[in-house]
């Protein structure tokens, strides 16, 4: 645990993908075809802190789904890709505009398509339900499932690992 948290001091940029990270992956389709998707308060309250704490958050997915740009917004973040096909080709373009090192960098996937940035990145974090091609290529591996806490976990450990945990737990006491 300890190189996982040498790797998480690193860090001023944490991307995520969405489904199976953000949500429990489940896609929920109304009869007009409109998409919904499920997101969790405290992954979000996890993420709001994160980023209190000087961290950049985006999110690259496969999808296109307007629950997500709202979702995104609603976060206060504004690095989104949706659509995204080459997951990789979007990470070094992300990197290259922040002019930041892939050791500043963590990325939190849960499937194959995204072990090409897993395998690039500082930080490689994948939830407990991921496949075990995913796992093998993850420096942390959450506890909690996609959608239900592991979005929260790793945001805590990134500001644990900066020292910064503390002072966010401390100003939601006043």
């Amino acid at each position: 645990m300890r190189a996982v948290y040498e790797r998480a001091r690193n860090i001023r940029l944490a991307i995520f993908d969405v489904d199976g990270v953000l949500t429990d992956g489940s896609l929920y389709f109304t009869d007009s075809g409109e998409e919904l998707k499920a997101f969790n308060v405290r992954d979000g309250h996890g993420m709001k802190m994160l980023q209190a704490c000087g961290v950049r958050l985006a999110i690259i997915t496969s999808r296109n789904s307007r629950c997500v740009e709202l979702r995104a917004r609603n976060l206060g973040i504004d690095l989104l890709y949706q659509g995204v096909a080459d997951k990789l080709a979007t990470f070094q373009e992300l990197l290259a505009q922040l002019k930041l090192d892939v050791a500043a960098a963590a990325y939190m996937g849960d499937d194959v398509i995204d072990l090409p940035v897993m395998q690039r990145c500082g930080l490689a974090l994948t939830v407990a339900e991921a496949p075990a091609a995913v796992k093998n290529h993850a420096h942390y591996v959450s506890q909690a499932p996609g959608g239900r806490g592991a979005v929260r976990e790793v945001c805590e450990l990134i500001m644990q690992a900066q020292g910064t945990l503390a002072a966010q737990i401390a100003a939601c006491l006043k």
